[in-house]
């Protein structure tokens, strides 16, 4: 296992091998040895509420954007005869 800045980096062998792997409070990052690549991440299960606030958040934000991005084309489309307005001003 090697320390990074804020959690600890680790290779797929080392997983395998680590008995206490699950007992960790830290955020792993886990590493495929051969390929150098990175495989995700383990978050324990003490950090598991901030976590999961942090990917609600990114969610909610990712939602606003896509209906401003909606609202922003409802708002430059042309209402032609006929037509029922949507209400997006």
């Amino acid at each position: 296992m090697r320390k990074g800045k804020i959690m600890v980096d680790v290779t797929l062998a080392e997983l395998r091998k680590s008995v206490s792997f699950f007992e960790t409070s830290e955020v792993v990052h886990i590493i495929d040895g051969r390929k150098k690549q990175s495989m995700g991440y383990f978050v324990p299960l003490s950090l598991k509420k901030k976590f999961e606030d942090i990917l609600n958040s990114l969610e909610k934000e990712k939602k606003m954007e896509t209906l401003r991005r909606v609202a922003s084309a409802s708002k430059k489309d042309l209402i032609g005869d006929g037509a029922v307005d949507d209400g997006i001003k």
